[in-house]
């Protein structure tokens, strides 16, 4: 048995986007892998029918539709004058088509807006959903002289940054100021484009009906910072109208969906646990939600792991029934609604699905079961495995099992796991490291983790588990508002105790400790309460609340909700809550990883703490990754993957088994 090597990653298959045939006899997916020489990802679209097949090879096929049971179109930029023409400012998005029986795919038509989404309605007619600057997306409506003179003025505008409204940039897409998505249709056959939705609508998730004649989705209407409650949206596709179907500003819009005759809405009022309440299920009736089910569980899979790459849908229709993703406790299974309100479990295998699509008979899943990698599964029985695409990946290599620990803290019953080291011999004595969840409204779960299955070759114990604030357990036990590091930071230091006193090959003096986000928050928090830890990794962190609620693309709203405090009303009840405050107390060797296009927890969060630590004397190194966002340790380009888990592993070995 060889150990799990850092760079292993490479050789993993990340699927994405599954989507069935419209006869469900055939599946289409993404499959995505890292490549070192590009740095980037290569993605293809792979279909299931007899076998799984790859049917694409120009390594950037990440979306795609099913025009029919025999063609699939994508959205790819292969020829050198269009990528020219991008490179140069204009928008444009350029559709392939492709066969199910062989040959090259061939260039179907392209359409002068960048494309997020895209439905087929006829022959001619694709209704598509279109990231639209309003300062620059009318160039495709210019005549050439106008054109040039606005990319021109585009250009020289790169070099700027005008900001006047919230948020002036989101986590992945940069800046976004004036940019809104819009619906339109586009006719093939004469080029011709109808908007749907006017110019300020933000429009969030579509649903497409059945028969192609209506498309519902919620959204949202700005000038300066938009309404957390979306409004609910109805276009007939016939005489393109818009119907308003309940009003902005009353709850929380999670999915609007074509429930048969009638119209599903997953909604929360955010009024019983704020931001984070998890939606209920109600019925959209002469514009009022009627609740056809309480609900207190998530919605979709908020299992954490570093082996994915691409989303897809967490929902679908069928016979009669809303079959949807959710978490619970651990793992992320799939249940099914009715008409008349009953909620019932259909796969409850301990695991992640990652999305879901109707197929044959039944309902497949792109899914991480039984600890291992990604593949294509029936939900049925314990899984079908449907694919291999990972199934030499690991071959030969140590996975460490995960051993399960249920303890008590506070009167609440909690759960953790443990990874025992390459070669574990209980005579030894063997360094540990703590990893903690972002979120913190996610969870960890017997799911496989590629950064801890390295350590644990590298001869830690690994030990992680879901506190109080987490997902999984239903609203009480996520809520933890105005309570940062009070029973969330008591829950992982009672956890670090029952594993020592379970374990005793751990040497309590060679613990380390590591998390991102809300896990980094954590992270800065320990090292102001406690010196129990050798080593401490804070990734994208949160340190100061106060800052951040003006620097986060979320900060605004989030840190007023989650701390239970506004700013300028309750400024000592935010920075009470700031690991800042108590960075005058840490003694802990820390480093520091930062993204610097991080806009969730901004690269001011990791300089603060950092520049606190120096001051006070403290062993600390920050490490900044340009061009990276906060998706770094699961999406950020494979060299920088590699950097990052080289520079906590390093830090690790050095305080914890004393390796310089």
């Amino acid at each position: 048995m060889e150990k799990l090597q850092l760079k292993d990653f490479l050789n993993y298959a990340y699927i994405s986007n599954l989507k069935a045939s419209d006869d469900k006899e055939r599946l289409a997916f993404v499959v995505s892998a890292a490549n070192a020489d590009t740095n980037g990802y290569d993605q293809n679209i792979y279909v299931l029918d007899q076998e799984v097949r790859q049917l694409t090879s120009g390594n950037h096929e990440a979306g795609f539709i099913w025009e029919d049971d025999d063609h699939l179109l994508f959205k790819a930029m292969r020829d050198e004058a269009d990528k020219k023409k991008v490179a140069d400012g204009e928008e444009l998005s350029v559709f392939y088509r492709i066969s199910m029986h062989g040959g090259e795919a061939v260039k179907a038509f392209e359409v002068p807006y960048t494309v997020t989404a895209y439905e087929k309605l006829d022959a001619d007619r694709y209704l598509m959903c279109v990231n639209y600057n309003l300062n620059y997306s009318t160039m495709a409506e210019l005549n050439d002289e106008d054109k040039q003179k606005l990319l021109k003025q585009k250009k020289a505008d790169q070099a700027v940054e005008v900001v006047d409204e919230l948020p002036f940039y989101f986590n992945g897409a940069g800046f976004i100021n004036k940019t809104r998505s819009r619906l339109m249709l586009y006719s093939v056959s004469d080029q011709s484009v109808k908007w749907l939705t006017p110019l300020h609508m933000d429009v969030g998730g579509i649903n497409l009906h059945p028969q192609k004649n209506k498309v519902l989705f919620s959204a949202v209407t700005y000038l300066v910072q938009p309404d957390l409650k979306a409004g609910i949206y109805c276009v007939d596709l016939n005489d393109q109208t818009m119907e308003e179907l309940y009003p902005e500003g009353r709850h929380d819009i999670a999915q609007v969906c074509f429930f048969d005759d009638e119209i599903l809405v997953l909604a929360a009022g955010n009024d019983r646990y704020g931001l984070n309440e998890n939606p209920e299920f109600y019925l959209l009736k002469e514009g009022n939600l009627e609740l056809l089910a309480h609900n207190e569980d998530a919605i979709g899979s908020s299992v954490g792991s570093d082996c994915r790459y691409g989303g897809g849908k967490m929902s679908l229709v069928k016979n009669g029934k809303f079959y949807f993703v959710t978490t619970r406790r651990n793992a992320s299974h799939l249940y099914s609604l009715d008409h008349e309100g009953t909620i019932e479990p259909v796969f409850t295998q301990e695991g992640s699905l990652d999305c879901i699509a109707e197929y044959k008979d039944g309902i497949a899943a792109a899914a991480m079961l039984q600890g291992k990698l990604q593949e294509v599964y029936m939900l049925k029985d314990a899984g079908i495995r449907l694919s291999a695409l990972n199934e030499n990946a690991l071959k030969g290599k140590y996975v460490a099992d995960y051993e399960k620990i249920t303890f008590e803290n506070d009167g609440v019953d909690l759960d953790g796991w443990v990874l025992k080291p390459y070669d574990y011999d209980p005579n030894k004595k063997y360094p540990a490291i703590l990893d903690i969840h972002g979120g913190p409204k996610t969870v960890y779960g017997e799911v496989f983790y590629h950064e801890m299955q390295v350590w644990a070759s590298e001869g830690y114990f690994v030990f992680f588990m879901n506190p109080r604030g987490g997902d999984g357990r239903g609203n009480a036990f996520a809520d933890i508002r105005g309570k940062y590091g009070t029973i969330d930071y008591d829950d992982l230091m009672k956890f670090t105790d029952v594993v020592l006193e379970k374990y005793p090959a751990i040497d309590p003096s060679r613990l380390g400790e590591t998390g991102g986000s809300y896990g980094g928050f954590m992270s800065n928090w320990i090292i102001g309460h406690t010196d129990r830890f050798a080593a401490v990794a804070s990734q994208r962190s949160i340190a100061n609340w106060v800052g951040f609620n003006g620097t986060s693309d979320i900060g605004p709203h989030f840190s007023k909700d989650q701390c239970a405090g506004d700013v300028w009303k309750d400024m000592e009840k935010l920075w009470w809550h700031s690991p800042l405050k108590y960075a005058d107390k840490a003694k802990t060797p820390t480093l520091f990883i930062h993204s610097d296009e991080d806009y969730r927890c901004p690269i001011s969060e990791g300089y603060q703490m950092a520049s606190a630590l120096m001051q006070h004397g403290v062993p600390t190194r920050l490490v900044v990754f340009h061009g990276e966002n906060h998706e770094l340790s699961r999406g950020g380009k494979p060299l920088n993957r590699i950097r990052r888990l080289e520079e906590i592993t390093n830090w690790m070995d050095k305080y914890c088994k004393g390796s310089e």
